[in-house]
């Protein structure tokens, strides 16, 4: 292990518990030993990712997001007593380990339920809510503080939680805290002063207008979560650890707005001055460590960073409000070991908080010990399988609903919290594969092939492997996905996997294999502008440098590729401009909102034009004349314009018995379904 990392494995106390090291596995909606949509049972599913969290040297391991009570079926969850006694067993085999544990659980979430359309109906509409009541209340599952905007879906507002509501919640801390405890879990984790929840709600000002004792003042919007950790100590005694997680600021602006990072602004939730405050209040009411990030759901990308955001971009913050109590301090949010270890070794934090990469790679701590950082699969902060809720304008949460009752899951890494289905086994009559195509698909299907015992061979047309992904990682924010193409070379080398290059296949009647894999990706999508042949080059022309751009650069098309690219553009000091046919930028499903929100924040705070419901009439050569909604051309200036209009297959044969299509060769998706893909043909050949 190289001496930068030290600081991390050295123990610490939480109370009277010690923690063997300073990595700690963040909470994530989805990774519940309780179940998560579903009516509360003990999850085995969560329990071997959990299990092999802790076999790989997690300090601390915090699953996600309990609620008190079932988001279906409405049941408490203190009432299921048995699935206690199945945790009971399963903490025996964490605490073996030598790992901690802590149970979250939530309140609720008020404005900031992720409502889908079917759920919206119902919140909008009384009748039916009681009509569904009895499997789903909306009503309750968005009740606030205060009548509120709901953040996902238009036209409904929260109705105002009553008191009656809140001492049954409180209660349910109490009692499902004491039967943890009773089961050998090592603390609880009271969900959330953070994100925007429901606990949130009550304590910032912008979301709280209620007028008895649990709003207005200070004490009264801090009163809930006191309450809570109140309760819970009467229960299980002052010494039984309680953890809080907290926000320490809001990073919000306006309803459905968040503030930048650098950005100088008004601050409508929790400030610097009111977090000081909150950190010693909390603490004094019995809290023994904060579990710290920044933001809330109209600033969600600051407690789910997407790869546009600073690297360890709540650090400075949380550091700030330790000087502030003397619990123990933690710190999440695109956390890199050595910068976590030094700020530990500093004092400036207690503990360093890493949640999706445990996704991508639940061994990682285990390979840094060992000194192996290049076999560490890197998260690429996507969120396209762990947290994909999405919303544009005109939608809810337009999110597939397989996505919705199983959450974290992980688009580079099948098997995390999806086992059932992603099993490797050897194949009985190994076989010779022929794999056309060197891009992520391709080097994915050839590494499990080689696992399961056949034998890949991948021919690539040109002299490297990557494929689409290199220029879709080329942008300075993408360092994850060079990193991700990188262990993937690695892999083809370290299972000795024979790569063809400069060796393009038109025919696979040449190739002497048993079975063949096309993996030959898609094409740029072209319409029909006068002047675009002459005048626009496409998105991985300027993606690879193939072409170099002017300062001002029109880019025709707003979905994803093409925001990325104004990104891009924008932080090398262009003057980019974003014309989209649709009524909103990236208007697509299971895009999460926390990268798409980030995306439309920077352009609207920065000033990047963009054009909706507007199409391209012409592009000259220096000119592009857009024709908006209510019909105004206008002329934009262009010395550069890029096409990003989307892409279509290009298998170079069909489908058929021994042969298989995979990734965009098949049908044009992100990588997620690119290597998920891969997994289904390779695990049944």
């Amino acid at each position: 292990m190289k001496a930068e990392y030290e600081a991390l494995f050295t123990p610490w106390k939480i109370r009277d518990l010690e923690i063997k090291n300073r990595i700690v596995l963040a909470p994530m909606g989805g990774t519940c030993l309780f179940g998560w949509m579903e009516p509360n049972h003990f999850d085995k599913e969560a329990a071997r990712l959990l299990k092999k969290i802790a076999d790989n040297n997690c300090g601390l391991i915090i699953p996600g997001i309990a609620p008190v009570r079932d988001v279906l079926g409405r049941k408490w969850l203190y009432q299921n007593k048995g699935k206690f006694k199945q945790l009971a067993k399963f903490m025996d085999e964490v605490h073996a380990t030598g790992a901690k544990l802590f149970v979250q659980m939530t309140a609720g979430f008020g404005r900031s339920m992720a409502l889908t359309e079917p759920l919206a109906m119902l919140a909008k509409n009384k009748a039916l809510n009681t009509l569904a009541k009895p499997i789903i209340d909306a009503e309750y599952l968005t009740a606030a503080p205060s009548p509120l905007p709901n953040r996902w879906a238009d036209g409904v507002t929260t109705r105002e939680i009553t008191q009656k509501e809140i001492r049954e919640i409180i209660y349910a801390f109490a009692e499902t805290s004491r039967l943890c405890k009773e089961a050998g879990v090592d603390g609880v984790e009271v969900h959330a002063v953070h994100e925007g929840y429901l606990l949130d709600q009550f304590t910032l000002k912008y979301t709280n207008q209620r007028t008895d004792e649990y709003g207005g003042s200070f004490e009264n919007r801090y009163r809930f979560p006191v309450e809570i950790v109140q309760a819970i100590k009467s229960y299980c005694g002052e010494d039984y650890p309680v953890s809080l997680r907290y926000s320490v600021l809001s990073k919000t602006k306006a309803f459905r707005e968040g503030a930048m990072p650098g950005e100088e602004y008004f601050e409508i939730g929790r400030d610097m001055e009111e977090s000081e405050r909150a950190v010693k209040y909390l603490q004094d009411a019995g809290y023994d460590m904060l579990n710290c990030d920044n933001g809330t759901y109209d600033a969600w990308y600051w407690a789910h960073p997407p790869q546009y955001m600073p690297l360890n971009c709540n650090l400075e913050d949380v550091s700030h409000i330790k000087k502030f109590v003397d619990i123990p301090v933690l710190c999440a949010g695109r956390m890199q070991p050595e910068v976590g270890a030094k700020a530990i070794s500093d004092g400036d934090i207690d503990a360093m908080v890493v949640g999706r990469q445990f996704l991508a790679d639940p061994a990682w701590v285990t390979k840094l010990m060992k000194g192996k950082e290049e076999e560490i699969r890197p998260c690429i902060c996507c969120h396209a399988a762990c947290f994909d809720l999405t919303r544009h304008e005109g939608s809810a949460n337009d999110q597939d609903f397989n996505d919705t009752v199983h959450m974290c899951r992980c688009a580079v890494n099948p098997v995390s919290m999806n086992s059932r289905h992603y099993r490797l086994t050897r194949a009985k009559n190994p076989k010779r594969v022929a794999v056309i195509g060197g891009g992520i698909g391709g080097m994915e299907v050839a590494r499990i092939l080689k696992i399961r015992g056949h034998e890949p061979e991948i021919y690539e047309k040109s002299d490297k492997l990557g494929g689409i992904f290199i220029a879709a990682a080329a942008p300075d924010f993408k360092e994850n996905d060079k990193r991700l193409i990188e262990w993937y070379i690695r892999q083809v080398k370290k299972y000795h996997i024979p790569v063809h290059f400069n060796t393009e296949i038109t025919d696979i009647n040449d190739l002497d294999a048993d079975e063949v894999v096309i993996a030959t990706g898609a094409e740029a999508n072209h319409i029909p502008i006068p002047g675009a042949e002459e005048y626009a080059m496409d998105a991985c022309d300027y993606l690879l440098e193939k072409k170099k751009v002017g300062k001002n650069v029109v880019i025709i098309g707003g979905g994803l590729t093409g925001c990325e690219m104004a990104l891009d553009l924008f932080r090398k000091g262009k003057k980019p401009v974003i014309v989209e046919m649709k009524n909103d930028l990236m208007a697509v499903k299971n895009l999460c909102l926390a990268n798409s929100s980030y995306l439309r924040d920077c352009f609207k705070t920065n000033n990047v034009p963009v054009y909706l419901e507007s199409g391209v009439k012409e592009i000259g050569k220096d000119y592009v004349i857009v024709e908006e909604k209510n019909k105004k051309i206008t002329k934009l200036k262009a010395d550069s314009v890029i096409m990003s209009v989307g892409y279509h297959s290009t298998p170079i044969a069909p489908e058929s018995k021994h042969v298989h299509l995979i990734g965009d060769a098949k049908k044009v998706g992100n990588l997620r379904t690119v290597i998920w893909g891969a997994w289904d043909t390779a695990m049944k050949i």
